[in-house]
């Protein structure tokens, strides 16, 4: 299973999941309803120690056993292609091309200098601007002329919208792309292989790629997210991408309440996805603290497994720790379950000559001794 906390911010990330921007992966995603991670907040709050759920609403068994046989660092790249590529960061921005557009935005990871001239970086078809706080009420400035609110965007074949937010995000984050591709292949060996329906979960899914892949691939998918305007930007990708028949359950809820409902009920999925952010709130109020809710949450993922499971991404953004932890921490949520746990960093790779690595986020990824 992948999980990747990654140390650059993600916009509008909450527990609610609303649409990436907050919540991070590089500075500032998606946070328009929700309450994204910002500076200090990934700090235990008193009376917490780090590992101790504030809230427990199921007494789960403690796990024993032997952990999973771990696998570390693994860094996962993502190459240039005609879909994304990153064409120059440095100075605290970075200058991509999704398709055909330019987009220029900042990236406060990159602390190194630009390699292009200022002139290449000035032509970006979007250029964001104004407050670059997560949570900001950034612009858009469009120097080739005005471009609509969305445009078509194509992953690995999946249409979608990108979308110019007022957080700086545009509704994709690339870096995923080699999760996505590992989800697939999981859900097609099952089938191939007679193990079906393939059931798969996605917690904090933000606008859908993910949930759209696995659909297309033939699993059954239920996507979670606390942001209603995310499930809506979901939904819109799902009829873009001509999927509209394809079994997936959009629900608008908190991640950790669902879970724990799901585990009630004795739901089982056979992959499980979790882009949590460091810090969010749901639709009711629920507040969540990564640092004190994702041991929690990982119980409640191991009691949702079915008895052949085939995958568990986990990812993350903004906080300060390595992905060390992470490993560790599903060492201890998957005691007993063997398989092997890898971890490490997720980066994309600068096209053109001496390129440099942009890393993203930290990741954690289980898979079992049968697959």
């Amino acid at each position: 299973m992948e999980f990747a906390l990654a140390r650059a911010r993600r916009p509008g990330h909450h527990t609610d999941s609303s649409p990436k921007g907050p919540a991070s992966r590089g500075p500032a995603p998606r946070r328009p309803e929700a309450s994204a991670s910002r500076e200090g907040e990934d700090a235990p709050r008193a009376g917490h120690g780090i590992g101790e759920p504030r809230v427990r609403g199921l007494d789960l068994p403690r796990p024993v056993g032997p952990r999973p046989v771990p696998r570390e660092p693994v860094i996962l790249t993502v190459e240039p292609s005609a879909e994304y590529a990153l064409l120059d960061s440095g100075a605290g921005e970075k200058l991509e091309r999704y398709g055909p557009l330019t987009v220029r935005r900042p990236e406060n990871q990159a602390i190194w200098q630009k390699r292009l001239p200022d002139a290449a970086w000035d032509a970006a078809d979007a250029i964001f601007t104004g407050d670059t706080d997560e949570e900001g009420t950034g612009r858009w400035r469009f120097p080739q002329g005005t471009l609509g609110e969305t445009w078509p965007l194509v992953q690995d074949g999946v249409d979608y919208l990108g979308r110019f937010t007022s957080y700086r995000h545009v509704g994709v984050f690339p870096e995923q792309a080699v999760h996505w591709r590992s989800t697939e292949a999981a859900i097609a060996a099952a089938l191939a292989a007679g193990q079906g329906p393939v059931r798969m979960l996605n917690l904090f899914g933000y606008t859908g790629v993910a949930s759209l892949i696995g659909a297309r691939a033939g699993a059954e998918v239920t996507h979670v997210d606390a942001s209603k305007k995310a499930i809506a930007w979901a939904r819109e990708n799902q009829e873009v991408a001509g999927l509209e028949s394809s079994p997936i359950r959009w629900i608008c809820e908190d991640a950790v309440r669902y879970a724990e409902r799901e585990v009630k009920r004795g739901s089982r999925y056979d992959i499980i996805l979790l882009d949590p952010p460091r810090f969010g709130r749901g639709p009711k109020g629920e507040v969540w603290q990564l640092f004190e809710d994702l041991p929690y949450l990982l119980s409640l993922t191991r009691a949702l497994l079915s008895d052949r499971p085939l995958l568990v991404i986990l990812t993350a953004y903004s906080i300060r720790a390595s992905f060390y932890a992470l490993s560790a921490l599903t060492g201890e949520a998957f005691r007993g379950l063997g398989g092997t746990a890898e971890s490490g960093e997720l980066v994309i790779r600068e096209a053109g000559d001496e390129p440099r690595l942009l890393s993203t986020s930290l990741f954690c990824r289980w898979t079992p001794d049968h697959v």
